[in-house]
């Protein structure tokens, strides 16, 4: 059976490589539907979010290449439009699919096209205000659009008993659409009549379903609606997607699914196994953030955490069990948290802030305009900051630094330690503004001859030395070993905003170079402020080692050699910039 062996692949694959597993479990049968019903490419599916689409790519010429997933050079973990032209949109963040899918539809209908295009819109997607700005753009569209609800976790329309239940089946069924048309075709037939009878008979319709059925949020809105539907069952499924074909306008087909279907495990956890790992499980930045928060929030009470929707992802789940009262997950809505906890903030409470790095960058407006204006305190913890293996271009944490610097008044650190992560926690958790402390994913680096002085950290006699490297974060290992090798000096950068111009102006004093190496987006970066410093006031000659361009997916090592984060490039590019420096 074609979803079994789906299944079997997409298990093998996901806890080999890592990947999404229980989501994309639960929409094999679905995938399958949609592909029969519509022609891809020429008809286009919208993934949201794009973590569920491991089926269309197996069923859209990617097969033999599946066991590449998430590897360098290998196949996405999300659709890719460079990747197949099966995926119409490149997608990793929620929220987007439908305003994609609308945007497609309208330029199909311009162009005097006949395509159909389907958004699938996982029922966490529901939680982003951004879904809701597109429906409300899609009333009374004349378009070629089905946007398919995968619920698996949440009921969007409260069920009223057995009644309900079995007329909801009812309306689904290929037996009431056959008798539906046919009574529609035989109105159109009589003469002078016919049109008052069909008319007559959709008030009928109306009254029955005002009486016995809720109307749902996509009704009250002007959409068609069906279901909801058993998303597992291909042959119904069908039926019901070749219904929404024949509907005039935009309509919403509602599918119940299970996630983690054919796996115990999963079934069983479907939150433990969203997303499986290929590598160990040891203890990690995120988990001992959750922790650290935690130990402190029961010393004081007026500490809160808040999540979006990301509660076991950014080591939340001990918190919310331990005090559930003071424990927010907000959903897939980044914004909303935000201002949330500035409201929190403004009336005495001390918010914490989780957000993955990728997904912080919706959060911009609200930390200037709600946040920072306000002059509230707000600690925000940057999970998956710097560059991310498996999930690839949507997901890097390359960006937050140049959003976030630039904010009147924000303290910015970058802890490379389990202990140096509590330590910025708590000076975060004092300080009187917009406090970020960025850490990447996975554990701790290992320093050693290096003296730590509160905001940095640099090695012995650095302001003897020609050559200094000055960095932050993990990629702190790669520059020790680079300034072996060259007899340069180091010098690590804690708190990257503002920067401690004075410090570094009298550790750098005698060097010719400062080298300025760091993982993130070289526009903005700290790189920039660095030369900015130098440039205003005079100093040594800077260069800048960071990232240039947009990063896919693949091991970590393989990302850090496309960047040139090797000892050996270091060593290299310095040489190249002056021999006479060695």
């Amino acid at each position: 059976m074609l979803a079994a062996e789906l299944r079997g692949i997409i298990t093998d694959t996901a806890l080999r490589n890592g990947g999404h597993l229980a989501s994309n479990l639960g929409m094999v049968e679905a995938t399958i539907a949609l592909h029969c019903v519509f022609s891809s490419p020429q008809d286009k599916i919208f993934f949201d979010v794009g973590h569920q689409s491991y089926a269309h790519k197996l069923l859209t010429g990617r097969y033999a290449r599946f066991g590449t997933l998430r590897q360098y050079g290998g196949i996405s973990g999300f659709p890719n439009r460079e990747e197949s032209e099966h995926d119409p949109m490149t997608e990793g963040h929620c929220g987007t699919s439908l305003s994609a899918a609308l945007g497609f539809a309208e330029a199909e209908r311009l162009q005097g096209r006949e395509n159909w295009m389907v958004a699938v819109v996982g029922d966490g997607a529901l939680t982003n205000g951004m879904i809701y700005e597109a429906l409300n753009n899609c009333a009374d569209r004349d378009l070629r659009l089905v946007i398919l609800v995968n619920d698996n976790d949440m009921s969007i329309s409260r069920s009223k008993g057995g009644l309900h239940n079995h007329l909801a089946r009812v309306r689904t069924s290929k037996r009431y659409f056959h008798f539906k048309h046919g009574l529609q075709d035989f109105f159109a037939h009589i003469p002078l009549l016919g049109r008052a009878l069909r008319a007559a008979a959709r008030q009928v319709k109306l009254l029955i379903k005002r009486l016995f059925l809720n109307t749902t949020l996509f009704e009250d809105l002007g959409l068609d609606y069906l279901g909801p539907v058993d998303g597992h069952d291909i042959a119904w499924l069908r039926t019901v997607l070749e219904e929404a074909k024949r509907r005039k306008g935009v309509c919403v087909v509602h599918m119940i699914t299970q996630k983690g279907k054919g796996n115990s495990e999963a079934e069983a956890s479907p939150e433990h196994y969203h997303s499986v790992g290929a590598e160990g499980g040891e203890r990690d930045f995120s988990a001992c953030a959750g922790e650290f928060v935690l130990a402190q929030a029961k010393r004081e009470n007026h500490i809160v955490a808040i999540t979006a929707a990301m509660r076991a992802g950014v080591g939340l789940t001990p918190f919310a069990l331990a005090l559930p009262e003071r424990f927010f997950d907000v959903g897939i809505a980044e914004e909303h948290a935000v201002t949330f906890a500035a409201g929190l903030a403004a009336d005495g409470m001390r918010p914490v802030l989780f957000l993955y790095s990728t997904f912080a960058q919706r959060a911009y407006d609200q930390l200037l305009h709600d946040v920072a204006i306000q002059a509230l305190p707000l600690t925000l913890l940057i999970d998956r900051a710097g560059l991310v293996a498996g999930d690839g271009v949507t997901h890097q944490g390359i960006f937050d630094y140049p959003l976030f610097a630039p904010i009147p008044n924000v303290r910015i650190t970058a802890p490379v330690t389990f202990a140096e992560l509590e330590r910025c926690i708590g000076e975060a958790l004092s300080y009187p503004a917009l406090a970020v402390v960025r850490y990447p994913k996975g554990g701790e680096i290992s320093l050693s001859g290096m003296i730590d002085e509160d905001t940095l950290a640099y090695t012995p006699a650095v302001a003897e030395k020609r050559v200094v490297i000055l960095t932050y974060g993990r990629v702190t290992q790669i520059a020790l070993e680079a300034a072996e090798r060259i007899g340069a000096g180091v010098i690590r950068l804690i708190q990257i905003a503002p920067l401690d111009g004075a410090r570094i102006r009298a550790l750098t004093a005698g060097a010719k170079l400062v080298y300025v190496f760091e993982e993130g987006i070289r526009t903005g970066g700290v790189g920039e402020a660095v030369a900015a410093l130098f440039g205003e006031q005079g100093g040594p000659g800077v260069h800048i080692h960071a990232i240039e361009h947009l990063i896919g997916h693949g091991a970590l090592g393989d990302l850090f050699r496309e960047c040139g984060f090797t000892a050996e490039e270091i060593v290299r590019r310095i040489q190249k910039s002056d021999e006479n420096l060695l």
